[in-house]
C-alpha cells in the first residue's frame, strides 16, 4: 500500500492555494473482499479522488503530473469530470507517459505541457468478455458508446486542431503522439523548458506491458478452465452414451470433493493477490 502511495499522490503545495496531483500508476476501481463483501478502496480509484480533493476547499491552482500507462476508463473518466468542474486552474505536466485513459485525465488541463521528449498515447477501450452471442454483442455495442464519450475529451482540448474523423482513425490504430505532434493536434500546448528524465517512466512502462501481459495469459487460462469445468458438467449431465460401442472397466465414481476442489482451484487463482503489487 505504501508503494500505490508514492505513485499516485495529492498533496499541497508550499505555495499557497496550490494543489499538487501525481499519477504515477495505473488507474484501478474499488473493489470487494470475495469472501466478506467489505469494501476495498483503491487509492487510484474515482471515489477516493473527490474524497481526497474535498479536503481541500481554498484552492485556485492544481498541477497534475503524469507518467501512466493507464487503466480504467471508467474510473478516469470520471477523474477528468472531477477535474473539469474544479473552479481552479489546472496545469497538466506529462513527466514521462500518458497513456489510454492517462491521456484523458490530461485533457483536463486548462493547460498541457510536455517536455518534447515525452508522448501519449491513444487507443480505442477494450474488454475482456465471457458469454453468450448476444452478451458479446452487446458489449461491443457499449464499447462503441463509451468510445464515443471518450472522444469528447480530446476534441475539446484540440478544438478546430483535430477533426473526429481523423481521431477515431488515430484511435483505431494505437497511435503514439510526440510533444510535437500533441501541441500540433492540440492536445498539449506547450514545451517544457528542459527534458524529461525518462529512467523511472520506461522502467514504469515495461513493468506496466509486463503486467498487461500478464493479465492477457491469465484471463485466457481462467476462460480455458471455465470451458472445461461446463464441458465437465454437460458430459455428466448427458451421461454415457446409450449403446458404446465397447463397455469399458467400470472404475470409481468421481469423488465430489474432486469436482469442488476445481471450482475451488479456480477461485484461488482468480482472486490470489498480484505479486510485488502495480
Amino acid at each position: 500500500m505504501k508503494d500505490k502511495k508514492r505513485m499516485w499522490e495529492i498533496k499541497q503545495s508550499a505555495i499557497p492555494g496550490t494543489l499538487e496531483l501525481y499519477i504515477y500508476g495505473n488507474v484501478e476501481p474499488d473493489s470487494r473482499d470475495w469472501w466478506t463483501g467489505e469494501l476495498i478502496e483503491s487509492e487510484t480509484s474515482a471515489n477516493h479522488f473527490r474524497s481526497e480533493l474535498a479536503k481541500h476547499g481554498d484552492i485556485s491552482q492544481i498541477n497534475i503530473y503524469i507518467n501512466s500507462y493507464g487503466g480504467s476508463v471508467f474510473e478516469g473518466t470520471a477523474i477528468y469530470n472531477q477535474l473539469k468542474r474544479h473552479l481552479a486552474q489546472k496545469t497538466v505536466y506529462v513527466d514521462g507517459f500518458a497513456c489510454s485513459v492517462a491521456a484523458v485525465i490530461a485533457m483536463a488541463g486548462d493547460k498541457v505541457v510536455m517536455p518534447r521528449n515525452t508522448m501519449m498515447m491513444i487507443h480505442d477501450a477494450w474488454n475482456i468478455v465471457i458469454g453468450n452471442a448476444r452478451e458479446m454483442r452487446k458489449a461491443a455495442d457499449d464499447l462503441d458508446v463509451i468510445m464515443e464519450a471518450n472522444r469528447q475529451a480530446f476534441l475539446q482540448k484540440a478544438g478546430d486542431k483535430l477533426t473526429e474523423e481523423n481521431l477515431i482513425e488515430m484511435m483505431a490504430a494505437e497511435t503514439w503522439l510526440t510533444a510535437e505532434q500533441c501541441i500540433g493536434y492540440g492536445l498539449a500546448d506547450e514545451y517544457a523548458e528542459k527534458d524529461a528524465d525518462l529512467t523511472q517512466a520506461k522502467d514504469m512502462l515495461q513493468k506496466a506491458n509486463l503486467s498487461i501481459s500478464q493479465h492477457i495469459e491469465f484471463n485466457k487460462s481462467l476462460a480455458a478452465q471455465l470451458r472445461q469445468l461446463v464441458e465437465e458438467e454437460s458430459v455428466v449431465k448427458q451421461g454415457p452414451p446409450a449403446e458404446p460401442a465397447s463397455e469399458p472397466e467400470p472404475g470409481p465414481d468421481p469423488e465430489p470433493e474432486h469436482q469442488e476442489n476445481k471450482v475451488v482451484n479456480l477461485m484461488a487463482a482468480l482472486f490470489r493477490p498480484k505479486e510485488g503489487g502495480e
